[in-house]
């Protein structure tokens, strides 16, 4: 069972490298260049969550995932290598997750907080929240470093990467390790469910009370162009922060050691789901803005078009 696993996982990551890469690279020039129907504000944390799908897919699919899998030995492996390696693809995954979030919090001020959306929804405001939040993330990530020591020593070159000793025994790593877990993925996972409650709450209301004052109520049908405009807005918002949800679930399920009927062959299989479910979410983006923009469709779909042409 395991051996079916391994190569299932195997062709799972190696599929995600090669389409994820060019999509995602996709993704990021067409929004780079603008003009898909967004706002400022969005376009750039839309930006940036591309940028970091890109980089998850780079650093944890690629030299990472496929490394390990087809290459098993290579400079990547040389312990400082591994060691910066390693932070590097947790820097990513974080930024990945609380650009989620930091999305998610913008179009909840957006729809539900009128007096602080002209101040805190312009494009100034999204570069300093994604610059600090970057910037607090790669100070997180730095003792990272310092938690390997070498596997093996091969002509005085440390090869590979193995947790020390006091990762497991002193008190302040153990205390570090319950900080990752709450900062990323369950303190994220919480907000992104609290924020999506209020703005569904908050959009059922002004619909009610937005129909009740053009007469909907009593039957008229006219459209609304501002309901319209909130409608595409929450799809584009439930869909990103949907995804993140499902997909994370499992992963959150993990770290809290669900019991598991099947056994030690079941918990391996639960945890190499949950591993690829959660790197799958580097590229759901792309399927939501597909899905959801009409104007990025079609800028996706001209290059297409051209080219098979």
């Amino acid at each position: 069972m395991r051996s079916l696993i391994r190569t299932v996982r195997k062709i799972f990551y190696l599929v995600l490298g090669i389409i994820g890469f060019p999509v995602n690279l996709v993704i990021v020039v067409i929004l780079f260049r603008g003009k898909c129907g967004l706002s400022a504000c969005s376009s750039r944390y839309l930006l940036a969550m591309a940028v970091l799908d890109l980089l998850v897919v780079i650093i944890e699919i690629i030299l990472s995932r496929i490394e390990h899998d087809f290459f098993p030995l290579s400079f990547l492996d040389i312990t400082p290598v591994c060691s910066v390696h390693y932070a590097l693809r947790r820097l990513a995954i974080d930024c990945s997750v609380w650009f989620t979030v930091m999305f998610t919090f913008d179009r909840y001020v957006t729809i539900c907080c009128e007096k602080l959306k002209a101040k805190y929804c312009t494009e100034k405001t999204a570069t300093v929240v994604l610059a600090t939040t970057s910037s607090l993330l790669c100070l997180k990530n730095i003792p990272i470093y310092f938690r390997f020591e070498p596997d093996v020593i091969v002509d005085n070159i440390p090869w590979y990467c193995c947790n020390s000793d006091a990762y497991y025994y002193d008190p302040v790593w153990e205390g570090f390790k319950n900080f990752e877990k709450i900062l990323t993925p369950i303190f994220p996972f919480g907000l992104i469910l609290f924020l999506n409650a209020l703005t569904v709450r908050h959009i059922l209301v002004a619909s009610r009370v937005r129909k009740s004052l053009k007469g909907q109520s009593k039957g008229e049908n006219s459209s609304d162009p501002e309901m319209e405009s909130r409608r595409q807005c929450v799809i584009l918002l439930f869909a990103i922060s949907g995804c993140f949800v499902f997909l994370w679930l499992w992963y959150i399920l993990y770290y809290f050691d669900v019991d598991d009927p099947l056994g030690s062959n079941g918990e391996y299989i639960f945890k190499q789901v949950a591993y690829m479910l959660r790197n799958l979410n580097c590229c759901t983006n792309t399927i939501v803005y597909v899905a959801s923009l009409s104007k990025f469709r079609e800028k996706l779909r001209n290059p297409l078009e051209a080219i098979f042409t």
